[in-house]
């Protein structure tokens, strides 16, 4: 009866080995599903690049208006008879730092002295 008990007891402690660091155990399903995670955040960011795509795609097939501005923003296209003027941002003025002015103090000349001889 000991035996088998020992027996046993051996056994569950190597399934026990087995199901938490064997390979297939508890680690390797969570590292799994960690990865799994951060597939679906990187799948999430394609689907929605790909509905503006989509979305810019039924746009230029559907109306003319896209097609001009597309044409007008990347090309620089203009109509017959327009004129493009482009407006460019000022440039930065400088600020005025305030600047402090010295001026000298003047400075006491010695005055001749007459020798008397």
């Amino acid at each position: 009866m000991r035996l088998l008990l020992l027996t046993l007891t051996g056994l569950l402690l190597g399934l026990q080995f087995t199901l938490w660091y064997g390979r297939g155990g508890v680690h390797d399903v969570w590292r799994a599903q960690e990865q799994i995670a951060a597939q679906k955040a990187e799948n999430a960011q394609w689907e929605t690049r790909n509905n503006g795509l989509a979305a810019e795609v039924v746009d230029l097939k559907q109306g003319l208006e896209a097609i001009e501005e597309l044409a007008r923003s990347e090309m620089g296209m203009v109509r017959h008879g327009e004129v493009f003027i482009q407006l460019l941002d000022p440039v930065p003025t400088l600020t005025p730092v305030a600047v402090a002015v010295v001026t000298p103090t003047p400075v006491a000349t010695p005055t001749p002295v007459a020798r008397v001889e």
